[in-house]
């Protein structure tokens, strides 16, 4: 496995960890790690259930922690690893932030912002651009949302 790869593995297992923790408080299981110089700097899970707000999403929660614990809404040079293709409000905050370098697991084919639906990432006019990576530990991502969904139905 090539040392990218070998990172991004890493990395993607830890924004498992929040979604872990996601399903573990009900909610639907997506987390996300913000990275910066090989190191995390703020993680998210979603909670838009617990939180009562429709934008509690594990991509916006990294992105607000990342802000405060980097001193700037301004996320330049990192990566945000989430477990699943962020939606079109999480891919446009991801661009807003300044967001480097995006790498997700699972295909969101109802409301993917990264190219399942539309893709945010390549609208024209936006001038940021973010290194988009999908597929990352893919398997283990789809696993833990399809488990949540069929637990659910019953």
């Amino acid at each position: 496995m090539a040392p990218d790869a070998w990172r991004d593995a890493e990395f993607m297992r830890a924004a498992l960890a929040q979604a872990v923790a996601a399903r573990a408080a009900g909610e639907v299981p997506v987390g996300a790690v913000l990275v910066r110089d090989e190191r995390i700097v703020a993680h998210g899970a979603n909670a838009p259930i617990a939180s009562n707000d429709p934008t509690a999403h594990a991509e916006i929660a990294a992105l607000r922690a990342g802000g405060r614990a980097l001193g700037s809404y301004r996320l330049a040079d990192t990566t945000l690893y989430v477990t699943l293709e962020p939606c079109v409000m999480c891919a446009a905050a991801i661009v807003h932030a300044r967001v480097r370098r995006l790498v997700f697991g699972a295909w969101d084919p109802r409301a993917g912002g990264a190219g399942s639906l539309a893709n945010v990432f390549n609208l024209p006019g936006l001038n940021h651009r973010v290194d988009v990576f999908g597929g990352v530990l893919m398997e283990e991502c789809a696993r833990l949302l399809d488990e949540f969904f069929a637990a659910r139905r019953g």
